[in-house]
């Protein structure tokens, strides 16, 4: 039986439960054979991490509830091929929740009075991450990139990602009298005489339709990431006519997007995407100065926690890059450095990040140079 889950959406719900042991464990993973074949290895090796310091607090039948949900993720064989460039776990006791990440982390084993989640801020959160989506008129692909690189997203199995999939029989006779040449099934040639063009044209907006409404659903609504339009030049007006969906940006890639390779399509997406990267890091930053000009504003880890333990924090950015060993304490919000070897002491930028989180506040994850003052944090605040 399965006793975890995997999950899309961040944050979830199992950031803010209350009860400990909290367990975060993250590897990088590989998406073909043969280095795939190490992932499961790594993994077991994390698990020896966390036993032993459960074993610093916990009994050997606290320890044995919250090893069984993570050695079942161990025996997975389906997860293990289709995993993606990293993998998150989280695990407290009743849930245990599984992200599968399209960039690569940094193997790390924890339990600790709150889950680690630094590494999964800075994968939802990251200001240089973007969507694409390469669509013809009778297929789509989804990408993920930043400014490393670009991957296409593999769609759960069964998921209609064709015209011909998605509308059934709703097709019209005239769209069935197509045919392709050459045997390759991507650029079809219609036959018929006369009236066939209004109908074909109504099975593209259909399916550019359910396109929309799926991509906005499934990927950017959770991810909320900016979403690229790969098509050739004339359907960009039509998708843009028929979608509700506010990631979509105005400028697009005009193009065949089965014609590009993936290294050509992160050329041309970064051009895109690369002023809006830089443009959102001076924004903020302006921001901040002006607001520590008037005194809302602070890059003080003091002064910081406080505000976020009074809910008066707008937007938290985080060091990415840096980790302060610590615990704050749930009454007065006053931080205790100590070290991550006791299972009751975590990240405490992590653990800020987390209650800026939980108290709706936006947080930014951003890399050390980009990042106002020493301190590892800094805040503005809503007054």
């Amino acid at each position: 039986m399965m006793t975890y889950e995997l999950v899309k959406a961040f944050p979830d719900q199992i950031l803010f439960k209350q009860e400990g042991p909290f367990i975060s464990l993250y590897l990088p993973t590989h998406r073909h054979e043969p280095e795939n074949k190490q992932d499961p290895i790594v993994y077991k090796h994390l698990l020896k991490t966390v036993e032993s310091s459960l074993a610093q607090k916990y009994s050997p039948k606290e320890i044995e509830v919250s090893m069984s949900p993570l050695r079942h993720i161990e025996e997975d064989i389906d997860l293990w091929n289709n995993t993606l460039d990293g993998l998150a776990v989280l695990s407290c006791p009743k849930r245990t929740v599984i992200y599968l990440l399209h960039d690569t982390v940094e193997a790390l084993a924890i339990v600790a009075d709150r889950f680690q989640t630094k590494q999964l801020i800075k994968a939802f959160q990251s200001i240089d991450q973007y969507q694409l989506l390469g669509l013809s008129s009778d297929s789509f692909a989804l990408y993920h990139g930043n400014q490393n690189g670009i991957e296409q997203i593999h769609l759960a199995p069964g998921t209609p990602s064709t015209m011909e999939e998605v509308l059934g029989n709703q097709l019209t006779d005239s769209y069935l009298t197509q045919g392709s040449y050459n045997g390759t099934g991507r650029s079809a040639m219609y036959h018929g005489h006369g009236g066939a063009k209004p109908e074909i044209d109504k099975d593209t907006e259909k399916f550019f339709r359910y396109v929309d409404r799926f991509v906005e659903e499934q990927y950017s609504k959770p991810s909320k990431l900016p979403l690229i339009l790969v098509a050739l030049k004339e359907h960009h007006p039509t998708f843009a006519a028929v979608s509700n969906n506010h990631c979509l940006l105005k400028e697009g890639i005009k193009g065949e997007y089965m014609s590009l390779s993936l290294a050509q399509l992160r050329e041309k997406t970064w051009e895109i995407i690369e002023p809006i990267y830089l443009a959102k890091i001076q924004e903020n930053m302006l921001r901040f100065e002006q607001a520590k000009a008037g005194n809302t504003a602070s890059d003080s880890l003091a002064v910081v926690s406080k505000a976020i333990f009074e809910n008066r924090v707008e937007t938290l950015f985080v060091d990415a890059e840096r980790t302060i060993p610590g615990k704050v304490s749930p009454e007065t919000g006053k931080i205790l450095e100590r070290s991550l070897d006791n299972p009751d002491i975590g990240d405490v930028l992590d653990t800020l990040a987390q209650l800026a989180l939980q108290s709706k506040s936006e947080v930014i994850m951003l890399p050390s140079a980009a990042m106002p003052g020493t301190a590892g944090i800094a805040a503005i605040f809503r007054y």
